[in-house]
């Protein structure tokens, strides 16, 4: 690197982790520092943890997404609206769809892909919650579902809506879902027990990993709210007509939707890297192993929580704080410091949220429901937006009516 030039610095995605790392070096550096460019394939940065309310059709997705240029100064930050296709690690090289990017540092958070397990027809005919185009198309296709009922027959599969995995994501979307059926019964005359939501798990539990007491109200609260539960049941394969059980069952429906699970994104593993499910498995500071001017943050990091023994989950609370940590660790090396802060991720809460004032959680060691997890939600999601652009941004985005 020629001392005498300013440090490129490339940052690989708009999710979480990368518009946060973008933030933070804005504020971290000054212009004579480095030069900063954010590549991201929309003009826009999207709340992943708000997607699920997209596609069930409680919350438009204009809501949803953040235009980039609200959140950073493009005075201060290069934007290149494009699709990373390559990254050439061994010559600081990141082919996009329109032209080529060379770095000296790179920021890779490039997000998730669905993971679908082996399960036979999975991608081809199930909707993944992703994108503000894949939610989007989820929403429309259940209207359109709906519409058909009373002039196609009145097949039972046209209301039949099943959701694979009841993690966070499948069991956020079903609670979502039971607050829009109704809503969509009255509108296209239909009854509410014609429709059937069945959310099918192959773990032995719903939201696996969470406390006991909290999943058992969770259960009650949906079950109540005519949601049906398939637990310790995987989905063998799925088709145009539906899915095949392992147990032999088939359940026919118009609409799979797949919550369960993802992995890093398949840029990564083209690239060579070592990895687990798509992840990386990064060194304390963040770094990728090997590569001491690459970090990654988000979906694409793995990180071991040591007292449980297992990578903690790749979630939006976790990628924000990395952000904050590789602000800080880039600063620290363009400023020619070889000691680097260490990432330890501070889990401060977890609140699921089961639909309009409803939702579970777990704050330090107090146990939420109903109305109070549900404030905490939205707590959460605005103190996320203030870290964004500050009270503007709340002001502008913000979800401000807690109760």
């Amino acid at each position: 690197m020629n001392t005498l030039n300013k440090p490129n610095i490339l940052i690989l995605g708009g999710g979480y982790g990368g518009i946060m790392s973008a933030v933070r070096l804005q504020k971290e550096l000054g212009s004579d520092e480095a030069n900063v460019t954010l590549v991201n394939k929309h003009n826009y940065h999207y709340q992943t943890t708000w997607l699920h309310e997209n596609a069930a059709g409680t919350l438009h997705h204009d809501k949803t997404r953040i235009m980039i240029d609200d959140i950073i100064d493009m005075n201060k930050i290069n934007f290149v609206q494009d699709t990373v296709v390559e990254i050439k690690k061994d010559e600081k090289r990141v082919i996009l769809e329109n032209q080529e990017l060379t770095y000296d540092y790179l920021v890779i958070a490039l997000g998730a892909d669905p993971e679908t397990f082996g399960i036979q027809g999975l991608k081809e005919h199930a909707f993944s919650i992703r994108s503000i185009n894949s939610v989007r198309q989820i929403r429309e296709h259940i209207d359109y579902c709906f519409a058909r009922y009373n002039n196609d027959g009145k097949r039972d599969e046209l209301l039949t809506i099943i959701v694979g995995g009841a993690g966070f994501t499948g069991i956020e979307f079903v609670g979502e879902l039971a607050d829009r059926v109704p809503e969509l019964c009255r509108e296209y005359d239909i009854p509410r027990e014609k429709v059937r939501i069945v959310n099918i798990e192959a773990a032995p539990t719903v939201l696996p990993g969470f406390d006991e007491e909290l999943v058992e109200y969770a259960i009650n609260n949906l079950e109540r709210r005519g949601i049906e539960f398939l637990v310790n049941t995987p989905i063998k394969e799925c088709s145009e007509e539906g899915v095949l059980l392992a147990t032999g069952e088939e359940i026919k429906a118009s609409t799979v939707v797949w919550t369960g699970g993802v992995r890093g994104n398949h840029l990564i593993e083209n690239a060579g890297f070592e990895t687990m499910r798509g992840r990386v498995k990064v060194e304390k500071d963040l770094r990728m192993p090997g590569f001491d001017y690459i970090f990654v943050a988000g979906d694409c990091a793995l990180i071991i929580d040591e007292e449980a023994n297992r990578p903690y989950p790749p979630t939006a609370q976790i990628a924000i704080q990395q952000a904050y940590t590789i602000g800080r660790n880039l600063k620290a090396l363009i400023n020619g410091k070889n000691e680097l802060e260490t990432f330890k991720p501070e889990i401060k809460g977890t609140v699921a949220s089961l639909g309009k004032g409803e939702a579970i959680g777990k704050v330090g060691n107090k146990k939420l429901f109903g109305a109070t997890a549900s404030a905490m939600k939205k707590v959460i999601d605005n103190r996320y937006l203030y870290l964004l652009g500050g009270i503007p941004m709340v002001v502008k985005k913000g979800k401000l009516k807690l109760f």
